[in-house]
């Protein structure tokens, strides 16, 4: 992702997320802290149609967001854009990556599943709206895992 991807990431996150959308600032804050920031955008023909940001901080690393276009789900976008992820976060050491996804979100929650995450916790009423999180984690330093996922398949 770069500083022109913004404005299209905005729009998009506005209309996946309009209860819970990331204020515009904040991508551009995000995007500036690059030792501790990761953050990739999915194109088809050069119309932003995902997203996904990852945070580390060693030994930690979160999924911040990830976001495909409703009108290209189930194309193997996000798998793609997780694979990046969880990628980048091996390559800066973490040794557990964790994300939250909303309890009301089948869709994403077996997307996590596939690629190994397990639900570590709840966190009551995390969204607007009193949605709760359903706190998630993929061990990374576990010997059988590698950079090749399986839910990576396309």
């Amino acid at each position: 992702m770069t500083v022109e991807d913004i404005p299209a990431v905005d729009a998009l996150e506005q209309s996946l997320f309009p209860d819970d959308a990331w204020p515009l600032q904040m991508f551009y804050d995000e995007l500036a802290q690059t030792a501790t920031r990761h953050y990739v955008v999915a194109e088809i023909d050069s119309v932003v149609v995902g997203y996904a940001g990852l945070m580390c901080i060693e030994p930690i690393a979160d999924v911040q967001t990830i976001a495909v276009a409703s009108e290209y789900e189930g194309q193997g976008i996000g798998s793609s854009l997780l694979t990046l992820l969880i990628n980048e976060a091996i390559s800066r050491r973490a040794k557990d990556l964790l994300l939250e996804v909303r309890a009301d979100n089948p869709r994403a929650q077996a997307l996590y599943t596939r690629f190994g995450f397990e639900q570590i916790d709840i966190r009551k009423k995390y969204y607007r709206g009193g949605m709760d999180a359903i706190i998630m984690r993929l061990e990374l330093d576990k010997p059988a895992q590698s950079t090749n996922h399986q839910g990576a398949q396309q």
